[in-house]
């Protein structure tokens, strides 16, 4: 039988943050600013917590109440993600340009959920379905399939195939996966 290994690396007890000798403190023993193992144990220190402490700790925090009925596995992943974007100073430049574009595109009614897709009125989509061709008009305030007025392109893939497809997708207008390439776009 080997000999217990008394070892600093050896496996910490599970449960909170890791304690490693040295560190809080520099050279000159002057201890570190608040840095992320501070805020790792700031976070690790949740899930100790009563449902109640966490309701307190969202008071004081976020200044208000947490929403009714929220759960306690909830209340924590919350915390959490506001510790962090604290300690981060929140989203960086592109997510928060990104965010707004979508809250924008939201607000007009944005023909397309994907802010790189902008389609233009009067612009012609083609597809081949099972032998027969599928034409569809970008409209201003939705798309013309055979005579009739769609707010989705999604709705109109549905239609044709009789199961559910991302319309751009089916369309070919987003890159992701090998759907058919439109057979002609014209504007």
């Amino acid at each position: 039988m080997k000999p217990a290994i008394h070892d600093a690396s050896a496996r910490q007890p599970s449960g909170g943050p890791l304690r490693v000798p040295g560190r809080g403190s520099n050279r000159n023993g002057r201890t570190r600013k608040p840095g992320v193992s501070d805020l790792e144990a700031e976070i690790a220190g949740l899930l100790d917590r009563s449902i109640q402490e966490l309701r307190l700790a969202w008071r004081q925090l976020l200044r208000s109440g947490p929403p009714l009925g929220l759960s306690r596995d909830l209340l924590i992943r919350a915390l959490a993600y506001d510790l962090q974007e604290r300690a981060h100073r929140g989203a960086n430049a592109a997510l928060r340009r990104r965010l707004q574009r979508l809250a924008g595109a939201s607000e007009k009614g944005a023909l397309a959920g994907d802010t790189g897709l902008v389609l233009k009125a009067g612009t012609t989509l083609v597809r081949q379905w099972r032998g027969h061709t599928h034409t569809v008009l970008v409209g201003e305030n939705g798309f013309d399939h055979e005579g009739q007025r769609y707010r989705s392109l999604t709705v109109i893939a549905e239609r044709i195939t009789g199961a559910h497809w991302s319309g751009p997708r089916f369309f070919g207008l987003t890159k992701r996966g090998h759907a058919s390439s439109p057979v002609g776009a014209d504007q």
